[in-house]
């Protein structure tokens, strides 16, 4: 018997079953490939080129892009293969309103900025799941097992409980097929850096009922820092069973195993130190300590459900749980020895940390779809209940008693485990009731709302002295926008959003903290004509945040919530084909970051790390003719000055990055050259007002052959 025979009460029952698994926690969205539909009635969509049609991230149930009502970039299969990113931050780099690589070059995380709003590692979602970092476990993707990268800018909260105003990300990982492919590759680039990789699947019956997929990677490297390790193991797995078109699971697991290298400040001379010591010698500046390493195992195991009741009710249910252990050692700058700057005392401080933890996180999302017609208008409702479960336990440990001179640096010398100063469990739940609702009317005009509720708990155990601390927080979240399709591809649109971000800790006087609110106002312009694969868009925003933790002048242990910022701008987007040949994609962000309130004297100061302008334009040119096969890649990457303290007393250089691809196509081979900082620009990501700062990446080169199987 086929398994498409398989009785529509049998299936149902079976899905049922899931659903009614007692997974420890939150899960989330249908999810959003290009040029890739999973099955016929998934909120997944297609796209042409750089150009993606439909959206999950804004709107879970998946509606077209143009009708959300907030600024969504994405990052497509298309644009992966043309630039090759070696990671997911690095293909942040041309989404307008996004800093990629913030914090210079560092190994350890996917660190960026949405809107000039620091996320570090705490906007990361995969396939519609929350992937954030917990302490200094960071679940780092691997860039080549993702399929494409929606970025949701403005609050999300409604969608996805506790997260920042600024916005978040979306990684969509590869997943089956029913159609067979294999494909091999081998790269080699910057700093002896050689890798492997194999990406293969198909269908595994004739009814074409099971679908797999195998993505697997080994590389070995290092880079710009002397002794530095980049090496990762990768194997990634999925299964998809869809016994009827009513009916789809895809379960999706990996392992990884990397060793990386953290980042490293260093003082600059006049800034940090007396001009007169001079700069710092190369070879010291661009080296680490032995002791120093990030070493991280990690694997995740889940499912994305989905079943249609009828033709007009649909259940979902996506869960994942993850685990990773981080052996994390670190011998770092921490400041000059005499912030005076004494002739005597000129020697640099450095301090080792190091960190041996274990997290887990589980996240389960349930959720139920019904599409009707209301006032002749299409509607879509959408109620969920979502859960998330993060647990971290280990030690850390810290000895800041290291001296080195600065007229003859060095790191010769031993440095041993530090004394353990911390040993811990932490635990945060989150829990989220939530409702969602589209109408598009038949005059053009379509309504997204969303209200959320969330209720969060978090335990900190103290191994140590065996002291427990806990909190709880609870918040409420709406959304509302509208947008207006005026014919000939122009659609304006507005919403009003709202965010929380819970806080963890106590005040001076043991009282909680409440979560910091976030608001935005946004409206803008898209136009997307339906006779050309191209899409143009403008948004203005207002965020404001509240509640922020600042320093507490009467206790400068403890912090108290003083403190808000309101980020003001500009975004315009360009992506798709100009021509049959040229397809490009070009950004510009002006930005008005404030520190409108302040205890610590800061108000009125720009926000850190954000720069008023940013601007980049990628162009690619595939040539035809004699030259047929040949394709021809460049871009360009602006990112304006920056403060690096609050206290606007550091400021840090404006730079500009050009980019390069070539590629050549034969049979069924692929040759490309990709070059990242083509002219080797040095220049400081960031600044910090006591650390001194922290290099940019420079020229990194990778030349990959594949081939088609």
């Amino acid at each position: 018997m086929s398994l498409r025979s398989v009785s529509p009460r049998l299936a149902t029952a079976l899905l049922c079953g899931t659903f009614l698994t007692s997974a420890p926690v939150l899960a989330q969205e249908p999810v959003v490939l290009d040029e890739v539909v999973i099955t016929a009635q998934s909120p997944i969509g297609s796209g042409v080129g750089y150009v993606a049609s439909q959206t999950a991230t804004g709107f879970k149930a998946g509606i077209p892009l143009t009708e959300l009502p907030q600024s969504v970039s994405v990052v497509t299969e298309k644009e992966l293969q043309d630039r090759k990113p070696q990671q997911v931050q690095d293909a942040l780099a041309y989404v307008p309103g996004v800093t990629s690589g913030i914090w210079g070059v560092d190994d350890r995380f996917d660190q960026f900025l949405i809107r000039g709003f620091d996320l570090g590692t705490y906007g990361i979602y995969r396939d519609g799941l929350s992937s954030k970092a917990q302490n200094f476990t960071g679940f780092k993707i691997e860039r080549y097992m993702v399929q494409r990268i929606d970025v949701l800018r403005g609050p999300s909260s409604v969608v996805y409980g506790s997260n920042d105003a600024a916005g978040m990300i979306n990684v969509i990982s590869k997943r089956p097929t029913f159609e067979k492919f294999a494909e091999g590759q081998l790269t080699y680039g910057s700093h002896d850096t050689a890798s492997i990789g194999v990406d293969m699947g198909g269908a595994l019956d004739s009814a074409k009922t099971l679908a797999w997929r195998v993505t697997a990677l080994k590389r070995d490297g290092a880079n710009a820092t002397h002794g530095s390790e980049n090496d990762r193991d990768l194997v990634a797995l999925g299964l998809t069973w869809e016994p009827t078109d009513r009916t789809s699971v895809t379960f999706l697991g990996h392992y990884q195993k990397d060793r990386l290298t953290p980042n490293a400040f260093e003082p600059v001379a006049g800034e940090d130190y007396p001009a007169r010591f001079g700069d710092l010698p190369y070879g010291f500046a661009r080296s680490q300590h032995d002791f120093n390493r990030f070493a991280t195992e990690q694997y995740s195991f889940g499912w994305q459900a989905r079943h249609d009741l009828t033709d007009q009710i649909t259940l979902r249910q996506n869960y994942r749980h993850a685990r990773q252990k981080t052996d994390y050692r670190h011998l770092y700058f921490n400041g000059m020895h005499d912030p005076d700057w004494n002739p005597t005392e000129d020697s640099m401080n450095y301090a080792a940390f190091a960190v041996d933890e274990v997290a887990r996180h589980d996240a389960i999302d349930n959720q139920l779809e019904y599409r009707s017609t209301f006032a002749k208008g299409e509607n879509t409702l959408l109620i969920g209940f979502d859960h998330t479960r993060q647990v971290v336990e280990g030690t850390a440990a810290y000895d800041a008693s290291y001296q080195i001179d600065i007229r003859d640096p060095s790191f010769d010398f031993d440095v041993p485990y530090p004394p353990v100063y911390s040993n811990s469990r932490k635990k945060v739940v989150e829990k989220g009731l939530y409702i969602q609702d589209h109408l598009k009317l038949q005059n053009g005009l379509s309504v997204t709302a969303g209200l959320r509720r969330s209720w969060l708990e978090n335990e900190s155990r103290n191994n140590l002295d065996g002291s427990v601390a806990r909190q709880k927080d609870s918040a409420t979240t709406g959304l509302i926008g509208l947008t207006y399709d005026l014919g000939s591809g122009f659609i304006p649109y507005a919403s009003y959003t709202q965010s929380f971000t819970a806080n963890i800790g106590q005040t001076a006087s043991g009282g909680q903290f409440s979560p910091t609110k976030g608001r935005q106002f946004e409206a803008g312009l898209r136009y997307a004509p339906t006779d050309r694969n191209l899409m143009l868009s403008a948004a203005v925003f207002e965020i404001t945040k509240t509640n922020l933790l600042t320093s507490d002048p009467e206790n400068p242990n403890y912090s108290i919530q003083t403190g808000e910022v309101r980020h003001r701008g500009l975004e315009l987007e360009a992506r798709g084909n100009l021509t049959e040949q040229v397809s490009i994609i070009a950004g510009y962000t002006y930005l008005d970051p404030k520190i409108t309130r302040s205890n610590n004297g800061d108000q009125g100061n720009v926000t850190p790390l954000a720069p008023r302008h940013q601007a980049s334009i990628w162009a690619d040119y595939d040539f035809t003719g004699a030259a047929e096969g040949l394709s021809l890649g460049g871009g360009l990457r602006y990112v304006g000055k920056t403060w690096g303290d609050a206290g606007n007393t550091r400021r840090v250089d404006d730079y500009l990055l050009a980019d390069l691809s070539v590629r050549y196509e034969w049979d069924a081979y692929q040759a490309s050259l990709n070059v990242t900082n083509l002219f080797d620009k040095d220049f400081f990501a960031t600044c910090d007002a006591s650390v001194g700062c922290i290099r940019g990446a420079g020229r990194e080169a990778t030349l990959t052959l594949s081939r088609k199987f």
